[in-house]
């Protein structure tokens, strides 16, 4: 049933169907009102109505603070990802509400970011649009059809194949060795050389505790990795050297830095060494490419990568055509 009323000016229609909530909206003209109300109740009729009013008193920047307070917290990554949203939230596009947040509007989004960044970091934040209105329509009431999943994504980008070789490992290396007279963290370099030496993760080397590692059997427990699964880490002599001069720290945390203190040494050891367009995941490449010419096993190297797929590893190892053609005969 739909009812009408004059309010300051203005015509308000309010419609009500047993079973549904309420739904109203001021218009200026009467027969605009009773417009809106014959459509409105022809989708209940029909089944196909759904109520948008949350979805429209709601912007995008409500949900991604909703979300980074309630579910990116039990994340792995959340530190990082909370950084990444904060930026975010700063967009015009996060100031729409969640009707007005159509296909076009993301696809703005998209070409604008494109001009500043790389396709993978649109991606990324594309992933993070999709991700948090799938949970506000499961899980907050927010009904509307996700505008991410209409709207075509950048072409992904090749994986990346920059090795570290001996000369830049030494300046890099050089770079970080910590003095009286700076103010180099101390940890650092013995970071580095782990990561080269293991082919593990940053975020694997931080969460490392010294009572998951067994430095006489030479193995160290990861009870989380990227893949989600734990995985146990074959230590080379070299990699338990660089353990063994390690304090201890009093968290039990084998490296004691953060994630993002990690990224600006790095990103200042880099530019002191003159080492261009080299990241740090890079060190897990480089390691991985090393550890190919002595474990050429792939199962066996993809057991100490903690790789799940033979694909994904094919990416960090580089066999050059002139050596298969010796083992040919």
């Amino acid at each position: 049933m739909a009812t009408f009323r004059n309010r300051h000016g203005k015509w308000q229609a309010r419609v009500t169907r047993k079973g549904l909530t309420p739904v109203s909206r001021s218009f200026l003209t009467l027969q605009d009102a009773e417009r809106w109300a014959r459509q409105i109740e022809s989708d209940m009729d029909k089944g196909a109505y759904t109520n948008t009013v949350l979805a429209e008193r709601t912007i995008f920047k409500e949900l991604i603070q909703r979300y980074m307070r309630e579910v990116t917290p039990s994340m792995r990554g959340a530190e990082a990802d909370l950084i990444r949203l904060k930026a975010i939230c700063r967009k015009s596009i996060c100031q729409l509400n969640m009707v007005a947040l159509t296909p076009s509007k993301i696809a703005e989004y998209r070409d604008e970011r494109l001009i500043e960044v790389t396709a993978g970091t649109v991606i990324r934040e594309l992933c993070y649009f999709s991700s948090i209105i799938n949970h506000a329509r499961r899980e907050w009431g927010i009904n509307i059809t996700n505008p991410v999943t209409l709207v075509r994504k950048p072409a992904t980008p090749k994986g990346r194949n920059r090795t570290l070789n001996e000369s830049e490992k030494a300046l890099l290396l050089n770079s970080l060795i910590p003095t009286r007279n700076n103010r180099k963290s101390p940890w650092m370099y013995s970071l580095i050389e782990f990561a080269l030496e293991t082919a593990m993760r940053r975020g694997e080397m931080i969460a490392l505790l010294w009572v998951n590692v067994d430095l006489e059997k030479r193995i160290a427990f990861l009870p989380t990795s990227k893949n989600g699964e734990s995985r146990l880490v074959p230590l080379s002599t070299t990699a338990v050297d660089i353990l063994k001069k390690l304090p201890h720290s009093v968290d039990g945390k084998v490296f004691p830095i953060n994630d993002f203190t990690i990224a600006a040494a790095f990103k200042r050891a880099t530019k002191r060494s003159g080492i261009d367009n080299f990241h740090f995941h890079d060190l897990s490449h480089t390691a991985i490419t090393n550890m190919a010419e002595k474990v050429p096993n792939v199962l066996e190297l993809s057991a100490i990568t903690g790789h799940k797929t033979l694909s994904m590893l094919k990416r960090y190892t580089h066999f050059k055509a002139e050596d298969l053609a010796k083992k040919l005969g």
